[in-house]
């Protein structure tokens, strides 16, 4: 694989190096956020019983909506970014035949479960807000590990989330329609360190 020199990634060459990535012994998960190339945290045991009890939660609501993991999506104005939430909740087959890159139109609300690394503040907690909200994603379900909180951000107005709720573990929070669950986190306690 060759070396990104001091030029602008586009798109294109992220694709290219994503795809080379998966084939790559080691896990990379690479995202393309803010014109930025990023690597994200491989999760723990933690981080993925907490994907399980929240697509539990999905799919009792609504049996017809999945919450996807790790769904690739093109992400922020004219789609120039690429994400890889760790979840992202559509109705059932929402991404067929859109291969790795979806687009984000049939996305009812995406998740991010921090990851102890040193870039889980600037990733999760301000750069996916912003890129999320600029796609029009109507909820950002954040679940902060470090700070035993979670955030809800909604009403997205094409630049940033115009509502955001914060409630501590053991609290019930709305995820606000399209979703239309009520969220009780007394369950996250058990899997934060």
């Amino acid at each position: 694989m060759s070396v990104v020199e001091d030029r602008v990634l586009t798109q294109d060459v992220f694709e290219e190096l994503a795809r080379h990535a998966i084939r790559a012994e080691e896990a990379l998960r690479l995202e393309f956020v803010n014109g930025k190339l990023g690597v994200k945290a491989v999760p723990d045991g933690d981080h993925g019983r907490i994907i399980e009890w929240l697509t539990r939660l999905c799919m009792q609501a609504d049996p017809n909506r999945w919450l996807y993991p790790e769904q690739g999506l093109r992400i922020e104005s004219y789609r120039k970014g690429n994400a890889r939430p760790d979840g992202s909740l559509a109705r059932s087959g929402a991404f067929v035949g859109q291969g790795e890159w979806a687009g984000p139109d049939d996305v009812l609300m995406v998740v991010e479960v921090t990851s102890y690394d040193e870039d889980t503040d600037r990733r999760d907690r301000v750069e996916k807000p912003r890129a999320y909200a600029e796609t029009g994603i109507p909820v950002y379900l954040l679940i902060d590990r470090d700070s035993c909180e979670v955030k809800v951000h909604s009403q997205p107005d094409g630049v940033r989330y115009e509502q955001v709720v914060t409630v501590p573990y053991g609290k019930t929070v709305t995820l606000p329609d399209p979703v239309g669950i009520e969220l009780d986190t007394e369950p996250l306690k058990n899997w934060t360190r």
